[in-house]
């Protein structure tokens, strides 16, 4: 279980290094008079999305035959493509 607490939070924590999350909050830190509310506020939507993303993929093979799975896999993969070419797009 170390192992997979260990291996999580190195995933996150780089994957977030740079992240428009972290400079969004960083710059609502920054207008806020509650820096510490700012804290609780975006830990918190932190560990809620990750219970959800942790219980849908505890859960999503159960419900979900393996050739789907490879389906899913391909519209994540594009749909992110997507949302990447959109915001340089905009940007």
């Amino acid at each position: 279980m170390l192992q997979a607490a260990w291996s999580a939070f190195v995933l996150v924590f780089l994957a977030e290094l740079g992240d428009k999350t972290q400079l969004a909050v960083m710059a609502l830190a920054g207008r806020s008079k509650a820096p510490w509310g700012v804290f609780i506020g975006a830990g918190s939507a932190l560990l809620l999305s990750t219970l959800i993303a942790t219980l849908l993929g505890c859960n999503l093979p159960k419900l979900i035959p393996p050739s789907a799975t490879r389906v899913l896999h391909y519209i994540a993969g594009g749909l992110f493509i997507i949302v990447g070419g959109w915001t340089i797009w905009k940007a």
